[in-house]
């Protein structure tokens, strides 16, 4: 009988379940797992199960509601006679009535949390495990798993404040641990700001993945016990660590680490974060429409370097968190936990659980480039045309401090962080820029060349690097041979300086950049032939003569043969330019690479970015991730000639130049950056001349187009370089090795 109860159900019964099914709220897989004993034949029909059975014995529809806990805080609800979970499912979801226990809100004591001073010099281990303790009671638990932990880690562990009772326990804290950092927070933000307190203080940089835990006892559950020692116990496994983790590292395509079932991947979960979520990504050019949602749940997981960056950009103070009133939703801490799926999305990464790494083939990385240049700007010193074109003392920094967001999301302005304000007639600059990009794997600088028929213009830079010799600066040649114009397009305006070549310009050029080869710091990436690039070989008014012509002005300076190139421009010139006439060609996006399919504001279809932008806006807005797209597809790569070397773009935004008229690709940041690196490696580098890169550039700061340390990212673009031009084939330390 009890079978066939759960077939016919009375009338009200009847529209219960309609509701249910409705609402999408019931979770027949919890509901089975969760109660185990329930007979194997009520699996067919779990939600019929609940209605006539469940319900009344207290189960629970899903991990998140409660029963008697709706009830009980909706009193109204029993008045009525309705049964809990019915209600919730026909109307209660959408008023946002309480639906499980709310937390005790605790009256603990005031702490201002400490201002963090961290060595960023100082020696690390592998690893970061990171602690927020809330429930005092579990710190034995967590103290003991972590002494019996196998791996090279250094202990971080921040406690909510209260009082004497804290102070006690940091002490026993750092008698069990001496080497770890202890740090009192107040009560706000959860477990998520303390974590960002670390991350903002750059205490999780240099790591080569962090382990972020915390004192979960889910009072919701309960299991709450038996979860928590899941969660824990999925990243911090009694047996298999080392290997778990290292799997975990050589996955280039892995961001996040979590124990079994904790990838959500539902839009169920969304809640009432979804406003507070895209409001934060937008603060790193990331955008979402809430038909997707995937994030590591619980708050307990592996994370790479490159999102402890991400999080860090973020920029987020403890200000900015709501005060602990025992939200059960809704609360910027309760978006940052969506967001770190989409951190992991904008690069392209994914969240791996643990029964996936451990079944995980053995990772075969993608190629690295052969050689990696980037282009280099010495437009940062004062000069006298500059003073009489623009204003005494105009350098490039003056625009790039002036730009200003003309839409909410515009990441505007970007500035220096690690280099400052720098002024190149300072060579030793030049010396501290070349070490940041060797470390990240950039073989050569390409300098821009500013020659008009023999006048030079930007020259100190590099004439002064000759005298020099000590300051190891790898570069090259590139002749900017574009005439300069008032508005900075290059392509219309008041001319200021033309390039008119005059007859008898090769043998001039070649004879005023041969000193510059005849340098050992000048780059010759084929071990024999100095490389120099020419910008705008359509504007030679005959290119492939003039090519010869200078090939053979460089032999007879005694340079011998060079290994000629040219940029692959936007926009044809008025002389064709044949495919052979160079040995190699520039990829330089975001030239050629913009389709209209890309364009977000400005193009035919108006504005697709779903806000305003400013009023006067009268230039062009597209999207960087539509860019990666077109550059990786096989239509755009059979339109290159064959001998053309692989580009990528960390971003473009003229709007430090050109204001209102700006051209500008949004969604770029490290994250998004890194994903373009990863598709020119996997479907790119083998059809790249000689396996090489070209970074489009180094310090274009009045076009955002940087790798150098900025205000808002730090070094991550450089950290994101070393993640991508390491050589897989290098040897790497076992972790055992690296442990001792």
């Amino acid at each position: 009988m009890r079978f066939v109860r759960v077939l016919f159900l009375t009338p009200q019964e009847r529209r219960y379940l309609a509701d249910a099914e409705a609402s999408g709220l019931f979770d027949p897989v919890y509901y089975a797992g969760a109660y185990p004993a329930i007979h194997p034949w009520f699996h067919k029909v779990p939600l019929r199960h609940y209605i006539v059975y469940g319900e009344a014995r207290g189960y629970r529809p899903n991990p998140d509601f409660s029963p008697s806990a709706y009830l009980r805080y909706n009193p109204d609800v029993e008045a009525i006679g309705m049964s809990p979970f019915h209600h919730w499912a026909a109307a209660g979801h959408k008023e946002d009535r309480v639906h499980k226990e709310l937390p005790k809100v605790e009256e603990l004591p005031e702490v201002m949390t400490p201002k963090l001073r961290i060595d960023p010099t100082r020696a690390r281990a592998r690893f970061a495990v990171v602690l927020h303790i809330y429930y005092p009671d579990l710190w034995d638990e967590f103290a003991t798993r972590f002494e019996a932990l196998p791996i090279d880690y250094d202990l971080y562990v921040t406690l909510t404040y209260r009082g004497a009772e804290t102070e006690a326990l940091a002490e026993e804290i750092r008698d069990r641990f001496p080497r770890a950092t202890v740090v009192p927070v107040a009560n706000r933000g959860r477990d998520i700001l303390p974590f960002l307190t670390l991350v903002n203080a750059g205490a999780l940089d240099g790591y080569e993945a962090v382990c972020k835990l915390h004192t979960k006892k889910s009072p919701h559950r309960e299991d709450g016990d038996l979860w928590r020692k899941h969660l824990t116990g999925g990243i911090l496994p009694d047996e298999g660590l080392e290997d778990l983790l290292e799997t975990f590292l050589t996955d280039e395509e892995a961001a996040f680490w979590v124990a079994d079932g904790q990838h959500f991947d539902d839009t169920k979960w969304w809640g009432s974060n979804l406003e507070i979520t895209r409001h934060l990504l937008r603060r790193l050019e990331i955008e979402i429409d809430g038909s997707r949602l995937s994030f590591p749940a619980g708050s307990i997981y592996w994370l790479k370097p490159l999102m402890v960056g991400m999080l860090k950009a973020l920029k987020l103070n403890e200000g900015q968190f709501d005060p602990e009133t025992a939200q059960v939703d809704g609360t910027l801490a309760h978006a940052l936990e969506r967001t770190m799926g989409f951190l992991a999305d904008a690069a392209g990464h994914r969240v791996v659980q643990t029964t996936q790494l451990a079944e995980a083939e053995p990772y075969v990385p993608a190629p690295t480039p052969a050689f990696v240049s980037a282009f280099y700007l010495p437009q940062f010193h004062p000069t006298p045309e500059n003073d009489a074109w623009w204003g005494k003392g105009f350098t490039e920094w003056r625009g790039t401090v002036g730009a200003q967001s003309l839409f909410a999301g515009h990441t505007q302005p970007l500035l220096p962080a690690d280099l400052g304000f720098y002024d190149l007639r300072a060579t030793e600059v030049m010396g501290d820029q070349a070490a940041l990009a060797r470390d990240a794997g950039i073989d050569a600088f390409c300098v821009y060349h500013y020659w008009f028929d023999g006048r030079r213009i930007l020259e100190t830079p590099i004439d002064k690097l000759m005298d020099r010799p000590e300051i190891d600066f790898p570069f090259y040649l590139c002749w900017a041979n574009e005439s300069w114009r008032r508005n900075w397009d290059g392509l219309s305006g008041t001319v200021l300086m033309p390039q008119s070549y005059e007859d008898g310009f090769e043998a001039k050029l070649a004879h005023d950049t041969a000193p510059y080869m005849r340098d050992p710091r000048y780059m010759r990436p084929d071990g024999t032939r100095p490389r120099f690039v020419i910008y705008r070989p359509e504007d030679m008014p005959d290119p492939n003569g003039s090519v010869d012509r200078l090939r053979a002005a460089f032999r007879d300076e005694g340079i011998g043969e060079v290994e000629l190139g040219a940029v692959r421009f936007h926009i044809e010139g008025e002389s064709p330019v044949d495919d052979d006439a160079f040995d190699f060609w520039v990829e330089m996006p975001p030239h050629g690479a913009v389709t209209i399919d890309a364009y977000l504001f400005g193009g035919p279809q108006g504005n697709l970015l779903g806000r305003e932008v400013h009023g006067g806006f009268k230039g062009l807005i597209y999207n960087y991730n539509t860019v990666i797209g077109t550059t990786t597809s096989d239509a755009y790569v059979k339109g290159l000639p064959e001998n053309t070397i692989a580009g990528a773009m960390p971003s473009w935004d003229n709007s430090a130049r050109r204001h209102l008229d700006a051209h500008m690709a949004y969604g770029a940041n490290p994250a998004s950056f890194s994903r373009w690196l990863m598709a020119i490696r996997n479907q790119r580098l083998e059809g790249s001349y000689r396996g090489e890169l070209f970074l489009n550039a180094w310090n274009e700061w009045a076009e955002k187009a940087v790798l150098e340390p900025s205000i808002q990212y730090g070094d991550l673009y450089l950290r994101v370089l070393t993640d991508h031009l390491a050589d897989p084939e290098a040897p790497q330390a076992t972790l055992e090795a690296k442990a001792g």
